[in-house]
């Protein structure tokens, strides 16, 4: 099934046979499903194509196992109880997606002491996450201290999993908005994508037109994970204001095409930007909308349908599709990734110490910019007197 979809028939010069061989005496010793699993793995990774990936099919799960709970947050242990270290912080345009610590009525503060859950004292526990087990998407009581006075109980709904590391992440973007909108004094905006489907479009849309006056912007796709919209993106980014409006005053009221960036364009990228990610970022590059910082993407650049799936779901995913540059038909992305146009390297303990020295870079790039070739405000020259004597 693989060879059937892979991009090339030849299978880029290897012998498909040889190698089935090579690992087929591996097949007697396979006990379960998850050991296949590893075996195709092994065995499509000598094409050296990404989009090879392989995926579970009927495989057994446990169901007798504990899950764990969280409250949107960061704990650390303290005298009395935990303290609340750091609530994470989300769009403020979205209060349905907020931390459940977070939610106005709750009146909780960073440095407020939690000291039981369900009545029970949090120091009695080993740990605060022995109190929150199987309690995900169940409401938890909680009492907290603020200093020796102790606060009014609230109740909450813990989160699982998936729900802290999305609410994490939401906290890093927020983050680095904040950080790029003071350093700029509001003169550049910042929007981060994640992946490239559905969702993506709604935050592109929600973000990118919130910030569309501004004078320069920095679009983030480090550690995104692809899809297929950045056809859809591009075009935005594409649009070319001709001409303006103005009221009887003078003033202007918005451009035509309506709803352009005007701005100075960065794009931020690194070793973990794929698949759709990466062809947003050529697709910049190409088409000269601004430059390319941080590091080398992955080099996931040959597209798929995803259709070759067995009947007990599993697959090993096959790239179907490579790119080519429509100047020369030269082979792009799948294998090599996407140089960036200035290279910089985020060292692990400046990352560690909360520094991004990529996202420090296209700041200072797009503020020389500013100061080199300033956007031109929107100024009409007047209206003409009405002359009956034509």
């Amino acid at each position: 099934m693989h060879r059937d979809r892979f991009f090339d028939n030849h299978m880029r010069g290897i012998d498909w046979e040889a190698v089935c061989r090579k690992y087929e005496p591996l097949v007697a010793r396979i006990t379960d499903r998850a050991e296949l699993n590893d075996l195709l793995g092994q065995m499509v990774g000598e094409l050296g194509a990404l989009h090879s990936q392989t995926r579970p099919g009927d495989q057994r799960t446990a169901q007798d196992g504990s899950t764990q709970a969280f409250l949107g947050a960061v704990f650390s242990r303290a005298a009395g109880g935990y303290r609340l270290d750091h609530i994470y912080r989300t769009e403020a345009e979205l209060p349905s997606e907020a931390s459940p610590l977070a939610q106005p009525a709750l009146g909780l503060r960073e440095g407020d002491l939690l000291t039981a859950v369900n009545g029970r004292p949090v120091l009695e526990a080993r740990d605060l996450s022995d109190l929150l087990r199987n309690k995900a998407s169940q409401q938890v009581l909680l009492a907290f201290k603020r200093g020796p006075e102790a606060l009014k109980p609230v109740v909450v709904t813990a989160i699982d999993a998936i729900r802290q590391g999305s609410l994490r992440y939401s906290d890093w973007e927020e983050g680095l908005r904040r950080q790029v909108d003071q350093a700029s004094q509001g003169r550049v905006g910042y929007l981060h994508l994640r992946a490239m489907g559905p969702g993506d479009i709604n935050t592109f849309a929600r973000e990118f037109y919130g910030q569309v006056d501004r004078e320069g912007l920095i679009l983030d796709v480090r550690r995104n994970n692809g899809g297929n919209i950045d056809s859809w993106v591009i075009e935005k980014l594409l649009r070319r204001a001709w001409a303006f409006w103005t009221d009887a005053h003078g003033r202007p009221l918005g451009t035509n095409m309506q709803q352009t960036f005007r701005g100075h364009l960065v794009v931020l990228v690194d070793e973990f930007t794929y698949s759709d990610g990466e062809t947003f970022a050529a697709g910049i590059k190409a088409l000269g909308l601004g430059p390319l910082i941080g590091r080398r993407t992955a080099g996931a650049g040959a597209w798929l349908t995803d259709s070759n799936v067995l009947v007990d779901k599993g697959q090993v995913r096959a790239a179907e599709w490579p790119q080519h540059h429509i100047r020369n038909g030269a082979w792009i992305i799948e294998g090599v990734g996407v140089p960036p146009d200035v290279e910089v390297v985020n060292l692990p303990k400046e990352t560690f110490e909360g520094r991004d020295r990529q996202l420090e870079t296209a700041l200072n790039l797009l503020m020389d910019k500013l100061g080199k070739e300033p956007l031109t405000p929107i100024q009409p020259k007047g209206i003409p007197a009405y002359s009956k004597a034509r």
